[in-house]
């Protein structure tokens, strides 16, 4: 019996451009994987490779290790749990023809399209926008993506094959109006003093200024208590919000303090009320080393210019706020925390993409998800006459000699 070949697959995206196209999270551009899965002999140069069936699907796998970043904790800790999911639909690229265990096939082309998710629907997971690749430090929380390729070869022979797919989500960007809609918020705690917060807009990207105006005004009913009352300082800083297994039995929280900036203020709070504006610079992540080169990422992961930003997953949710603090004597502190949003992009970048955001709406307003135009796909058998010269070979005299045309 002759010994089985086993199949070379690698998947291509269109020519000059990656596997996505569309922007994920935005229904009006499709979001879509397009490619070709190619398969050829993975040993010698003309052997044929028996196919019987290939498929192909986006898988996300999700892992949590809340426990990873301290060094005792993980090994006593919880373990690093992982969930994987078919993302969409898994499509049937190719079937042998019926009563056939396997063709005989010396090269495949097989185009497809895997519509990405665009839906909100709770009920439906399938329909969810899944979640963009993100990796946090010490792989406490990863998400990422691979085409997996599953090819059978006869009966008994099934290989699967992955290739990483960076994903990215584009809901977020600060340009969109409705985050540019002004925020309020109003607290107190001892009904002597209120904080009140303004937010101009509410979705940043790294190096974007975040600009709040502040107002501290007395009640005017107890004024005899409020003319008491000196404000001392108000702290202004951005916490990040990690939720572990935010839909399990036991979630477990962490909040980390990414920037604060404090205003002295040491002043009696005026009858009117105490009103300032004060700024923040949201952190960024430098790309770039010592010497000004970008370093090469993660094939799964794209390289982001923050740690991290707001995403909802299944085993973990990353959330933004927004503290402010007011410290006063003879009255109560007062604090306040306004959710804002954080996107992987700043805000200039945001609107660089808005041109070509509008243009791949317009192209995909002429593709039909339930029928997209799919190229040909290219099938050379061992028996076809023209099977070597497909490989760039020819017989001369019995051997197998490279095809010069």
């Amino acid at each position: 019996m002759a010994e089985r070949v086993n199949a070379f697959v690698r998947v291509s995206g269109p020519p000059n451009s990656s596997f996505l196209v569309g922007y994920p999270g935005i229904s009006a551009t499709l979001p879509r994987i397009e490619g070709k899965v190619e398969i050829r002999p993975s040993t010698g140069y003309s052997a044929p490779v028996a196919i019987s069936l290939v498929r192909i699907c986006l898988h996300r796998r999700e892992t949590i290790h809340p426990a990873a970043e301290n060094v005792a904790k993980r090994h006593l800790g919880t373990p690093r749990r992982d969930t994987t999911d078919v993302v969409g639909k898994e499509l049937l690229l190719y079937r042998c023809a019926t009563g056939r265990d396997a063709e005989q096939v010396v090269a495949m082309d097989l185009p497809f399209v895997l519509f990405i998710p665009f839906g909100r629907g709770q009920e439906e997971i399938n329909r969810r926008i899944p979640p963009a690749s993100l990796q946090l430090p010490s792989r406490t929380a990863e998400t990422f993506y691979e085409l997996v390729v599953t090819v059978q070869q006869g009966p008994s022979v099934q290989n699967r094959y992955a290739f990483p797919v960076p994903l990215q989500r584009y809901d977020t960007l600060s340009t969109f109006g409705m985050y540019n809609r002004p925020e309020h918020k109003v607290a107190s705690t001892d009904n002597i003093v209120s904080l009140g917060i303004s937010l101009p807009r509410w979705s940043y990207g790294p190096m974007d200024p975040i600009t709040v105006y502040v107002k501290l005004a007395p009640n005017l009913d107890w004024m005899a208590k409020a003319r008491k009352v000196t404000i001392q300082k108000i702290t202004l800083a951005i916490e990040e919000e990690i939720t572990y297994n935010h839909e399990g039995d036991e979630p477990t929280k962490k909040v980390n303090r990414l920037q604060k900036y404090t205003q002295t203020v040491g002043t009696k709070l005026p009858e009117t009320g105490y009103v300032t504006n004060m700024g923040i610079i949201f952190p960024h992540k430098d790309l770039r080393d010592a010497n000004g080169i970008i370093r090469r990422g993660q094939p799964a992961f794209p390289n982001y210019e923050v740690t991290s930003f707001t995403t909802t997953s299944t085993l973990y949710k990353i959330e933004f706020y927004l503290t402010i603090k007011a410290q006063l004597t003879s009255a109560r502190d007062i604090t306040l925390r306004q959710p804002i949003v954080i996107c992987p992009l700043d805000h200039q970048a945001c609107k660089e993409e808005m041109d070509a955001i509008e243009q791949a709406a317009k192209d995909a307003s002429s593709i039909d998800p339930n029928n997209p135009m799919l190229p040909a796909r290219n099938i050379v058998l061992a028996n076809d006459p023209n099977a070597m010269a497909t490989l760039g070979i020819c017989t001369v005299g019995g051997q197998k000699k490279p095809l010069i045309e």
